[in-house]
């Protein structure tokens, strides 16, 4: 049965019951597709946005890499040219370990406080450097290592020069 483009009211009654339109179902479809267009706007929008940021990120993270390598050169080239660090002594640079300042302090058989007074600090330093509670200044690790070369009769003998009587570890 064809029906024809134009009906009427009566075309409209005397057609069977499920080929009637039903007028929500065409407005919920209308209606789902006009939204449909628009969203799909909107996420393409969304989309190039979000290429976009991604671009600029992986441009970013190139830059980041390349900066935190002209940092590590850079930094290189200063830590090997010489006289740089007001830790070095003699063209060496100076490390500091708390268990050997004890044994040779003991080596060299001074109390803390004899020790202290070659180097120019206290015994309660000496103390404290040797358990890892603090660290000696620069002037003072330049002292310790030159202390290092001592045996134990010059060490005596410069604690003697000093004025101080040695009172043995």
């Amino acid at each position: 049965m064809e029906l024809p483009l134009h009906r009427s009211k009566t075309d409209l009654v005397n057609l069977p019951r499920n080929s009637v339109p039903n007028i929500a179902s065409v407005l919920r479809e209308e209606i789902v597709r006009i939204s449909r267009r628009g969203t799909r706007a909107q996420i393409e929008a969304t989309k190039k946005a979000a290429a976009q940021h991604r671009h600029d990120i992986a441009e970013l993270k190139r830059q980041v890499a390349l900066l935190q390598r002209q940092i590590k050169f850079i930094a290189k080239r200063v830590s090997s040219s010489p006289g740089t660090a007001a830790s070095e002594a003699a063209g060496t640079k100076l490390r500091f370990v708390a268990k050997g300042l004890r044994s040779h302090r003991n080596r060299l058989g001074l109390s803390a406080g004899d020790f202290g007074r070659l180097v120019g600090a206290s015994a309660n330093s000496v103390y404290a450097w040797e358990t890892g509670k603090s660290v000696p200044r620069r002037a003072q690790l330049a002292r310790i290592a030159a202390i290092r070369v001592l045996g134990k009769r010059e060490a005596l003998a410069r604690l003697k020069a000093a004025g101080a009587r040695p009172r043995g570890g």
